[in-house]
């Protein structure tokens, strides 16, 4: 029997300790979890991503800020701002809950409908521009941002004029419409 069986049997005895076996150095290591986000994160266009971002914040302020201001026109106390703050939050929550459908599938119908409606394209275009948009889709959606804007600001400003001078008055969703068609 050589020395290397006489090792091996011993190593088999019970009570008999092991000496630590040292592990070759592998050629191949495996890359941190952190590796992989770093080349993740270096694919993405970021100047796209900060400029688009600026773009919709603005556009999305402007938009929601219009509808905050006619409801702050119509009403005189805060318990009548809660029945028309309802309409206001919906698109923004819905936002937020399809952007989880949007992240699975940013090519899909829902993601791309989603992105042209102007009370959710703020949100969900900022979910699918990293996944790759095409330039037609964003400049579409913008305009659209843009567009809805310029009507909801319109809408705001008929509800102003009307509604700035009904102090004391509850209104309705169906007064509201009247405002805005209303002829001075």
């Amino acid at each position: 029997v050589g020395p290397q069986k006489r090792v091996e049997m011993m190593a088999q005895q019970p009570g008999v300790s092991q000496a630590p076996t040292v592990e070759k150095p592998k050629t191949e290591q495996k890359s941190s979890p952190m590796t992989s986000v770093l080349k993740a994160v270096s694919t993405l266009n970021i100047p796209l991503i900060i400029g688009c971002f600026l773009l919709y914040f603005i556009g999305g302020y402007l938009i929601y800020s219009a509808l905050f201001a006619a409801v702050g026109s119509a009403v005189d106390s805060d318990t009548d701002v809660q029945q028309f703050m309802f309409p206001i939050t919906i698109p923004l929550v819905l936002s937020f809950i399809m952007a989880q459908f949007v992240i699975r599938e940013p090519d899909g119908a829902v993601a791309f409908w989603m992105s042209m409606i102007p009370f959710t394209s703020p949100i969900i275009m900022m979910v699918r521009i990293p996944f790759g948009v095409p330039a037609w889709e964003i400049v579409l959606s913008l305009t659209l941002l843009i567009g809805g804007f310029v009507g909801t600001a319109w809408l705001a400003a008929r509800i102003y004029r009307v509604g700035i001078l009904m102090y004391g008055k509850k209104p309705s969703y169906k007064e509201l419409v009247k405002w805005v068609f209303y002829k001075a």
